[in-house]
C-alpha cells in the first residue's frame, strides 16, 4: 500500500465523525486485502467534508449492531440452576467461540472472533459460593480458550488452547464477589483479545447489594486495518450508541454499572459523566476504598462499579475523556426521566 492511500484514523478524525464513518467505510471495503470479503460498508453523503457530527448521529437508526449494545447493556447470564445434594447452588453455562461478522457503526461490519456471537460476550453472572461449570465448545477457526478473573485452580486457568471442533469444562467455586472478567487467552494475545473474546463476569456478594437499575458497560476498540490502532471505540461493540438513544433512568433512581475495559491496543481508557458525580469501587469490593468524582481510568483488563443518582431531568452526556476516543464512537447520554 503506497503511502498516499494510506488513512490513519487521524485522517478519520479531520473529516468529522460523520465523514469517518462514510469514508472510513468506503476505504477498508476498497483498499485493504485482509477484510476484503468481510468488512461491507457505506457512503453516509457524496460531500463527506460538509457534513458534522450531529448530522451522523440525527441520522442513526437502530441496526442489527445498536441493537446488540443496547441488549448487552441490560442482560445477564445466571446460567442454569440447580441445586446440589450439599445444599450448594450449581450453575451450568455454555459459551461458543464462533467466527462472526459484527456491525460495530451503521454500515461497518468487523470480522470477529466471538462468545456466542456477539463483541462483547454475554455478561455471566451469579453469587459467591456458587460452583459454576462452564461448557466450553470451539466452533471457530482457531484455538481458543476462557480465562476467567478470579480465584479457581490453575487447572481451570484457561491457559490451555481448545482446538476447533473441541470440547472443555471449566469448573470452579465463585470467588471472590466483585467485578471480574473473562477473555481467550491463546497467543497472541493482542490478536485473540482483539477480535472479540472477552466479557463481563459478575460475582454477587451473598448479602445483596442495594437495588438499582443496573447497566452492563465493556469498553472497547476495534482495528480495521491491522496497523495496532482503533479506528473506532464503543461501549458494548457499537459507536455512539446511545446518543440519539439515550439510555433512560429516573430522577434520583440509584443507577449500579458494571465497568470494564477490554480496548486492545491503547494503554488506558477513561468514563466521564457529565453535569454529575458517582461513586466508584475498584473490583466492584464494597469493603475496598472509593472515590467520589466524574472521571475514572482503568487499564486494560481493569474493572469496577459505579454507582450515581441522577438530580435533575434531563440528559446528561458519558465519554471516554480521550478526545479521539470519543470522536470516533465511545460517547452516549443518560437521559432522568
Amino acid at each position: 500500500m503506497s503511502e498516499e492511500s494510506k488513512l490513519s484514523r487521524r485522517d478519520v478524525l479531520k473529516l468529522g465523525t460523520a465523514g469517518a464513518l462514510g469514508l472510513a467505510g468506503s476505504y477498508f471495503l476498497n483498499n485493504l486485502a485482509p477484510f476484503s470479503t468481510s468488512v461491507k460498508a457505506q457512503s453516509h453523503s457524496p460531500n463527506h467534508s460538509n457534513m458534522n457530527h450531529n448530522q451522523m448521529v440525527g441520522n442513526m437508526t437502530k441496526t442489527s449492531g445498536y441493537k446488540m449494545a443496547e441488549k448487552l447493556l441490560t442482560t445477564f447470564d445466571y446460567g442454569k440452576v440447580s441445586k446440589l445434594s450439599s445444599g450448594q447452588t450449581l450453575r451450568e453455562y455454555e459459551i461458543v467461540a464462533i467466527d462472526k461478522e459484527i456491525e460495530i457503526a451503521e454500515g461497518i461490519k468487523f470480522p470477529g472472533w466471538t462468545y456466542n456471537g456477539t463483541i462483547p460476550g454475554p455478561t455471566f453472572r451469579c453469587t459467591e459460593g456458587d460452583l459454576l461449570r462452564f461448557h466450553f465448545i470451539n466452533q471457530g477457526s482457531h484455538p481458543h480458550s476462557v480465562h476467567f478473573h478470579g480465584i479457581h485452580p490453575p487447572e481451570m486457568d484457561g491457559l490451555v488452547p481448545i482446538s476447533p471442533g473441541q470440547k472443555f469444562t471449566y469448573e470452579f467455586e465463585a470467588k471472590p464477589y466483585g467485578m471480574q472478567i473473562y477473555h481467550c487467552h491463546v497467543l497472541p494475545l493482542a490478536r485473540h483479545i482483539h477480535k472479540g473474546l472477552y466479557g463481563n463476569f459478575i460475582i454477587d456478594p451473598k448479602t445483596p447489594r442495594e437495588p438499582a437499575l443496573e447497566l452492563n458497560m465493556v469498553m472497547n476498540g476495534f482495528d480495521l486495518d491491522l496497523d495496532g490502532e482503533n479506528d473506532f471505540y464503543t461501549v458494548n461493540g457499537y459507536a455512539f450508541a446511545f446518543m440519539n438513544y439515550p439510555i433512560k433512568v429516573k430522577k434520583d433512581q440509584l443507577v449500579r454499572i458494571y465497568l470494564s475495559n477490554l480496548t486492545e491496543f491503547d494503554l488506558l481508557n477513561s468514563f466521564h459523566l457529565h453535569a454529575n458525580y458517582f461513586t466508584y469501587y475498584p473490583t466492584g469490593r464494597n469493603d475496598n476504598p472509593s472515590q467520589f468524582t466524574d472521571t475514572i481510568m482503568q487499564c486494560q483488563g481493569e474493572r469496577g462499579i459505579l454507582e450515581m443518582r441522577f438530580p435533575y431531568k434531563g440528559k446528561y452526556m458519558f465519554h471516554a475523556h480521550v478526545s479521539e476516543f470519543a470522536e470516533l464512537g465511545w460517547m452516549g447520554f443518560f437521559e432522568a426521566e
